[in-house]
């Protein structure tokens, strides 16, 4: 292998949970019940997708642009204004990617200049040579857009690439740009179909088992 292409948010930065959370204050705020398997849907997803499946999945009363200004007030001053914690393991691997002189890189959903600053935040920034954010693709993961535009930018193909996730949009979006795959579910465990996939699943980063650098 001679590159590694990372999601960000749940994945490097446990981000979703302080995502999750800030949506259902904001929900609360405007005195709206919103239905949370939706909005599961669209983990992984830029935010125009997520848009769409939240208000696809509502009711025509769904009040988006109430929720969304408050949720993001909330998540700005949570994920933002202040560094995100790591998810275990991260540091770890990085490293050692590194000193297996494995180049590195970010495909997230998250828009770039935003995505620069919570990696600068979490002080990670560093080990990436490349960062491709959301708004700089067409279209948003579980299409493989994103991560082919990542290992074009790296100049490595996507046979000697591998890519780590969390979400299921994210591990079909690199599978089908022909990646191999580590999973590490956080909010949503995987499902059967997703596990038949046969991609490695482990529960931190601290478990993947990469054998280029046993």
């Amino acid at each position: 292998m001679n590159a590694a292409i990372f999601d960000m948010d749940g994945l490097l930065l446990d981000s979703e949970t302080i995502c999750l959370n800030t949506f259902i204050e904001a929900c609360k705020e405007v005195g709206y019940d919103a239905d949370i398997a939706v909005y599961l849907q669209g983990i992984g997803c830029n935010q125009e997708r997520s848009k769409q499946i939240l208000i696809e999945g509502h009711p025509a009363d769904f009040p988006y642009t109430e929720i969304k200004k408050i949720w993001h007030q909330l998540y700005v001053a949570e994920a933002y204004d202040k560094p995100v914690p790591l998810m275990p393991g991260v540091i770890s691997l990085l490293e050692k990617l590194t000193r297996a002189n494995i180049v590195l890189a970010v495909a997230t959903s998250t828009s770039y200049e935003l995505a620069l600053k919570k990696l600068e935040n979490a002080n990670i920034l560093h080990y990436f040579g490349v960062v491709v954010g959301g708004d700089q693709v067409e279209q948003s993961k579980p299409f493989p857009e994103i991560y082919l535009k990542a290992v074009g930018l790296l100049n490595c193909p996507v046979s000697q690439s591998i890519a780590f996730e969390d979400s299921v949009n994210g591990v079909r979006a690199a599978l089908d740009a022909g990646i191999e795959v580590v999973q590490v579910p956080n909010l949503i465990a995987p499902s059967a179909e997703v596990i038949s996939w046969g991609h490695q699943i482990v529960d931190s980063l601290a478990q993947a088992e990469i054998g280029f650098l046993s």
